[in-house]
């Protein structure tokens, strides 16, 4: 049974730390191998120039991680990332990002994702990301 939204949310609140929570990410869809999570825009989190930061995109990026691999095993389980490597192709501004997460491999004890980070006005790729996690429960 897939993991509804508000699951996901749920798990946001209660496994992150209040920077993070900080970023306002939501969920917006869950599947048996993804997350789709809502990073709002916010001049907060913009840099000189008005382009959405990179550390905001890798931290949005983790987290859909962790989101996916939660809605996989059907809960919240500890992990911790052990690689994420981002490449930015444009700058995103005045617009939300839509970040997916999608699982390649999920094993007992290690979780492959790709990442996929897109402006949600325009459609348009602003960065890709993978990680790999140490599953630890």
């Amino acid at each position: 049974m897939t993991m509804t939204t508000a699951e996901g949310d749920k798990i946001l609140s209660a496994n992150f730390a209040p920077w993070v929570l900080e970023l306002g990410l939501t969920v917006e869809a869950l599947g048996d191998d993804r997350a789709t999570l809502r990073l709002p825009w916010s001049d907060r989190l913009s840099r000189e120039g008005g382009g959405l930061s990179g550390q905001a995109l890798m931290a949005a990026a983790d987290t859909a991680t962790v989101i996916a691999v939660s809605a996989a095993r059907g809960a919240f389980v500890p992990m911790t990332t052990v690689q994420q490597s981002t490449s930015f192709q444009r700058a995103v501004t005045g617009a939300d990002v839509l970040i997916e997460a999608v699982l390649t491999k999920l094993g007992r004890r290690m979780a492959f994702a790709d990442i996929s980070m897109t402006d949600a006005v325009s459609g348009e790729l602003a960065a890709r990301a993978s990680t790999v996690y140490a599953l630890l429960g």
